[in-house]
């Protein structure tokens, strides 16, 4: 079985958008937190995970997020998710993450989140 995830990463007002399409699971989270330490280093801190294309999410995937994010503040930044589908955030709610991640309904409010 492949990996189940792509990850596309597009500028967008001087902040990366990090386009996702598949599954997060323990598979992939290794290339994900790859990607996040590359565009950290590379300055990009004001951050958008695009959920609109993922469709699971498991508790690995969930600590990846949960990590991205101290990461983020830590390198004086912050990352912000966008268009989550029902099913996923469902998961979130169930494991309280919602209360700690930012999330947005769509990418421009999420975008404009991070102007602050």
């Amino acid at each position: 079985m492949g990996i189940g995830i792509s990850i596309r990463t597009e500028e967008k007002d001087k902040k990366q958008v990090i386009r996702l399409e598949g599954r997060i699971d323990a598979a992939c989270t290794p290339i994900l937190e790859t990607k996040l330490e590359e565009l950290l280093k590379a300055g990009h801190t004001r951050l958008v995970i695009d959920f609109s294309r993922v469709d699971y999410i498991s508790s690995a995937g969930l600590r990846f997020l949960l990590s991205a994010t101290k990461k983020a503040k830590a390198a004086k930044g912050m990352l912000t998710l966008s268009s989550i589908q029902d099913e996923v955030m469902e998961i979130i709610k169930m494991a309280g993450f919602e209360r700690i991640l930012h999330i947005f309904p769509n990418e421009e409010k999420a975008l404009a989140a991070l102007e602050a």
